[in-house]
C-alpha cells in the first residue's frame, strides 16, 4: 500500500467510524443507562428511515427537515414500547432480550405490509451527491454531512449528560438507583426518557443510513451487529463507543484496502473477540456499580 492509498482508507476510515457511531449512540444510550440489551434497535433505525421516506414523498417536507421529524416519530414509538411493556422488564434481562426481539419482528412484519418488501429510497439535494477530493482521496459529500451530523450529536449528549441537571440525575440512576430514589429522582422516569432518547438517535441514524443505502423492511440487522459491538467494546458510555467506533472504523478501511471487505470484517470481529477475552469491561468500564 502506497502513502496515497493509505490517506485514503483513514480518511475513509473517519467516515465507517462515524456511521458506526451514529448507529451505536441510542444503544448506548439505552444500555448505559438503563442495562437493556435493546434487541429492537436496528429496527428502530429502519423506522427512522421509513419516516423521512414517508415525510419526503407523501408530505412533500424537505430532507433536512425530516432528520428531526424522524427523531421525533421514532423517540415516540420508543415512549410507547417502554410505558408499554420494557418498565416491566427491568429487573429481567432475558425476558427483555426476548420481548425486545418479538418487538423487532413485529416492527419489520408491519412496515412489511404497509409499505411492501420493494425498495425505497431517500432523495438528497443534487450538491451532496457529488465528492469531495482531500488530496489523492476522495469522499462523498454526504458521508462528510454523516459524519458532522454524528460530531454534533456526540457534542449534544456529552452536554446533556455532563453539563445539565437531566444528566446528574442519569448518572446517580446508573451508579446506585436506591440512593438516587431517596434524593428524590425517579428512576421510572429517567428510563423512560432515555429509552426515548435512544430510540430517537436510531431514528435519526435510520434517516441518514436510507440515503446511503436502499430502504428496506430488513435494514435494521444490517446495523444492529456492529452497534451492539462498539457498545460492548466500549464499555456502555459516550466515550468508550467514541472510542471504539474510531479504532474499529480505521482498522475496517486500512484492512479492506489491503485484502477485502469480507476478510476485513472478519479480522475486526477476531480482534473484537480476542479484546473481551481479556477485558471483559470494554476500554472505559462505567463507574459505580449499577443497582
Amino acid at each position: 500500500m502506497d502513502l496515497g492509498s493509505l490517506v485514503n482508507a483513514l480518511i475513509l476510515g473517519v467516515s465507517i467510524a462515524s456511521i458506526w457511531l451514529i448507529a451505536a449512540l441510542g444503544l448506548t444510550i439505552i444500555y448505559g443507562t438503563a442495562g437493556v440489551i435493546n434487541m429492537a434497535h436496528g429496527e428502530f433505525i429502519m423506522l427512522g428511515a421509513y419516516s423521512s421516506y414517508m415525510l419526503q414523498s407523501y408530505l412533500k417536507i424537505p430532507y433536512f427537515l425530516c432528520i428531526p421529524a424522524s427523531f421525533v416519530i421514532v423517540a415516540l414509538v420508543g415512549l410507547a414500547l417502554e410505558r408499554g411493556l420494557i418498565r416491566y422488564l427491568y429487573k429481567r434481562p432475558l425476558d427483555t432480550l426476548l420481548a425486545t426481539y418479538g418487538v423487532s419482528l413485529v416492527l419489520m412484519q408491519g412496515v412489511r405490509l404497509i409499505f411492501g418488501s420493494d425498495p425505497k429510497y431517500i432523495s438528497v439535494p443534487e450538491i451532496f451527491s457529488t465528492n469531495i477530493a482531500l488530496g489523492s482521496a476522495s469522499i462523498s459529500t454526504f458521508r462528510v454531512i454523516v459524519l458532522a451530523i454524528t460530531a454534533l450529536l456526540v457534542l449534544a449528549l456529552w452536554f446533556l449528560f455532563y453539563r445539565t441537571r437531566f444528566g446528574i440525575q442519569v448518572r446517580a440512576v446508573v451508579q446506585n438507583k436506591e440512593m438516587a430514589s431517596s434524593f428524590g429522582i425517579n428512576s421510572g422516569r429517567i428510563y423512560m426518557m432515555t429509552f426515548a432518547l435512544g430510540a430517537g438517535l436510531a431514528g435519526v441514524a435510520g434517516s441518514l443510513f436510507g440515503v446511503l443505502a436502499i430502504v428496506l423492511p430488513t435494514m435494521g440487522a444490517s446495523y444492529v451487529v456492529q452497534a451492539f459491538l462498539m457498545v460492548i467494546v466500549g464499555g456502555g458510555s459516550l466515550a468508550g463507543s467514541v472510542a471504539a467506533s474510531g479504532m474499529a472504523g480505521e482498522m475496517q478501511s486500512v484492512f479492506a484496502a489491503l485484502t477485502n471487505d469480507t476478510f476485513a470484517r472478519f479480522i475486526i470481529f477476531v480482534l473484537i473477540v480476542v479484546f473481551l477475552r481479556f477485558r471483559p469491561q470494554g476500554l472505559f468500564a462505567q463507574g459505580g456499580v449499577r443497582r
